[in-house]
């Protein structure tokens, strides 16, 4: 179990701008608090990711995922924080323009998930939303346990040892636009996704 202590650590050097390396119910991720710009430059920087790949965010409930997503695409990412949160499906909507978070890529849309791991939860619960990616350089394998990240990153990030994290990336779904079309493939099927949102409202 992780210390209160190391917890109230991360949360202070994320609130420092800093970036941190910690396990997650999929792979280990590079995470930055999203309302610093510097430190989402500084992901893209670490990561050598091109600034038109917007970076994900992750959230500590469902209810701070609507607070983020603009009005018109409320209703259907309530329906599927619902079926699938916390856990492995990242789902693109409009971004509420009010919303200042700082992600690359288009800043009218973002990628929101509620992780299954509770200690990214809770980091998310005392900072906000964080925009964490996996850990590892653009395009190459994501980092499984602390020692990967470590022989990647070496000490430009501080690394929690959560063990080994063996999951399969998530999924990524958009909803964008009023389509439904699947980013990435991962634990959770599109045709999953379909039937979550087409179901009547009585199964739901």
């Amino acid at each position: 179990m992780v210390a209160r202590r190391v917890l109230h650590e991360l949360s202070a050097a994320l609130e420092r701008g800093e970036i941190v390396a910690v396990p997650t119910d999929t792979v280990y991720g590079l995470a930055a608090d999203a309302t610093i710009a510097a430190s989402a430059e500084r992901l893209f920087e670490l990561k050598r990711r091109p600034m038109s790949v917007a970076l994900p965010v992750l959230v500590a409930s469902p209810a701070e995922a609507l607070r983020l997503a603009a009005p018109v695409a409320r209703a259907r990412l309530e329906l599927l924080s619902a079926r699938y949160w916390p856990g492995a499906l990242t789902i693109v909507v409009e971004r509420d323009p009010d919303v200042a978070v700082h992600l690359g890529g288009d800043p009218g849309t973002v990628g929101i998930r509620c992780p299954g791991h509770p200690l990214v939860r809770e980091l998310c619960a005392a900072v906000g939303p964080l925009a964490v990616t996996s850990a590892n350089r653009h395009l190459e394998p994501s980092c499984r346990s602390a020692d990967e990240v470590r022989a990647v990153f070496g000490a430009d990030v501080a690394v929690l040892d959560g063990g080994r994290c063996d999951g399969m990336p998530s999924s990524v779904v958009s909803l964008l636009g009023g389509d439904i079309c699947m980013l990435r493939e991962g634990p959770v099927a599109l045709s999953d996704v379909l039937q979550a949102l087409q179901a009547p409202p009585a199964a739901r």
